[in-house]
């Protein structure tokens, strides 16, 4: 059985579908801190979601000696400007009218390691149309979405009602889910961690 270090339900319903076990264990890390830090000093998002899946993966595999740990994150951006998480819903409904109209990027990072060696590192990324949908329609949403809606960096899932703020999209299904699912488990069968 793998780890993901992570707490995120859906990397691992992603994951489990892909007939991948894994043991839930949340890396003990500052994730806002490190994403700044590195923004600073010039990192990119494509950049920040890697670095922050190479850090969750090898933190988690210190702690577990021999285990075969996944790590994973998302950054989401719109030109220059960065997002994450909202933290209320009237951040939530900003966030959203920001987009509306608009493309934004995310940036999908996965690595693995073991023992704190890193084996594997990708990043992948999906350009995101977002449709000029009315006001009303934004109500709607965030009242059906509730807080749900605080529960990833664009304020939607794409798997659910979420779809339904996009005109088009570019990119693979998975990246915007929130993690290169076929990367990796190309990378597990080339390290035969699966069968090939």
């Amino acid at each position: 059985m793998f780890v993901l270090a992570s707490k995120s339900k859906a990397r691992a319903a992603m994951l489990a579908g892909a007939g991948i076990r894994t043991e839930l264990v949340a890396a003990d890390i500052d994730e806002r801190a490190l994403d700044e830090t590195w923004s600073a000093a010039g990192f990119g998002p494509a950049e920040v979601a890697r670095l922050l899946a190479e850090t969750k993966a090898k933190t988690v595999s210190l702690q577990m000696p021999g285990r075969i740990v996944i790590g994973a994150d998302q950054t989401l951006a719109l030109g220059t400007q960065r997002f994450s998480k909202p933290a209320t819903v009237a951040a939530a409904r900003a966030q959203l009218l920001s987009f509306r109209g608009r493309i934004h990027h995310l940036h999908s990072a996965v690595a693995l390691a073991r023992d704190g060696e890193l084996t594997f590192a990708t990043v992948t990324s999906a350009t995101m149309h977002v449709r000029k949908f009315s006001d009303g329609f934004l109500e709607a949403y965030l009242a059906d979405m509730g807080d749900e809606v605080l529960k990833s960096v664009g304020c939607y899932q794409f798997e659910g009602l979420g779809i339904q703020l996009f005109d088009r999209v570019e990119g693979d299904y998975f990246t915007i889910l929130g993690m290169p699912l076929l990367p990796l488990l190309a990378a597990l069968r080339k390290q035969d961690l699966v069968p090939s």
